[in-house]
């Protein structure tokens, strides 16, 4: 099945492996009228006493939104403040600072990266100029060094521009970890679970013990059609399973509001990366060309969800590659 893993490697250059992080040629498949007027509205949500987290918006990324299609999280402990994830832009992580600075005067310490996509990280720089440590999984740092992260920074100079421009960079992390940490700052203990290979390599969830929310990272999404990318999608659906292991009374996903209802929540995200492996499963094993089985395959259950028109036949596509090389 080498030539299947040859042209996944050749999209995954072509699409740089982040949907979520910029327009994916936002003049294909939107137009200027579409987009939400700027500033978006960025308002953070307490979902238990201490933990918060501002809501991206269930839309491509685009200079009008300033690339906030994705969730961050901040926890107030009792010394400082840990964030999890930097959002979009650096634009955007300066306007997060100022909410924090509305709720809490204490400084941002750590931020705990749960994956390297875009729209999660490209905001990290103004955390690290601010003298947060910034801690994520060791795995990043394939993606981080590729040459398909650097022509997403590229592409997205130019579709997300002035947001995104010559002075945005990525960055590494102060700490790389491999296995489970635990991390206390002030009186909160934080639990970072290593939960990849699924949406990434890298994924880590975070879980507050003390206040039962699980930070879940793009393993979850809500309201939307989850991007699938070059993910490994059968150990995504294991890895949800891994979730409900936590005691959570709150989960607050990547993209999406927050869940009190975490078995039910997640099940739309389990029950999406079930289909697409069924049916271009078995298109694969059949040898149907690509095309011929997307339109024989009945999306009728997803197509009304945001974000199904740009993002749903290129996860099923991703998909039929994967099973190609999955099938013997």
């Amino acid at each position: 099945m080498q030539g299947a893993i040859d042209r996944r490697q050749v999209l995954q250059r072509c699409v740089c492996a982040a949907f979520g992080g910029a327009a994916l040629a936002w003049s294909r498949y939107g137009n200027a009228a579409d987009a939400p007027a700027a500033p978006v509205e960025m308002q953070p949500h307490e979902v238990v006493p201490g933990c918060w987290y501002v809501e991206g918006l269930s839309a491509l990324g685009s200079p009008a939104n300033q690339n906030f299609i994705s969730n961050a999280g901040f926890v107030v402990t009792s010394d400082s403040v840990v964030v999890i994830d930097a959002l979009g832009s650096p634009a955007l992580a300066e306007r997060l600072l100022a909410e924090i600075a509305k709720i809490t005067p204490k400084k941002v310490s750590h931020v705990i990266v749960t994956h390297y996509h875009a729209d999660h990280v490209y905001g990290l720089q103004v955390f690290q100029q601010a003298g947060a440590r910034i801690i994520a999984h060791q795995a990043g740092r394939e993606y981080l060094f590729s040459d398909t992260a650097r022509l997403r920074l590229q592409a997205s100079r130019d579709e997300l521009k002035p947001w995104i421009n010559d002075q945005t960079h990525l960055v590494n992390a102060t700490e790389w970890i491999d296995a489970k940490r635990d991390l206390t700052v002030g009186d909160t203990r934080f639990v970072l679970q290593p939960v990849g290979p699924a949406h990434t390599p890298e994924d880590v969830a975070v879980y507050i013990p003390s206040r039962k929310v699980l930070y879940a990272g793009d393993l979850v999404f809500r309201n939307r059609i989850p991007f699938v990318g070059q993910a490994d999608s059968r150990n995504w659906i294991e890895s949800l399973g891994k979730l409900l292991t936590f005691d959570a009374q709150v989960i607050v996903p990547g993209h999406g509001p927050a869940s009190t209802e975490a078995r039910k929540d997640m099940q739309l995200t389990r029950d999406y990366l079930v289909y697409l492996r069924k049916t271009m499963g078995e298109a694969a094993r059949d040898m149907t060309p690509f095309d011929e089985a997307y339109k024989a395959t009945d999306w009728s259950q997803y197509e009304h969800m945001p974000l199904f028109g740009p993002a749903n036949r290129m996860n099923a596509y991703n998909t039929y590659l994967l099973m190609e090389h999955e099938t013997p």
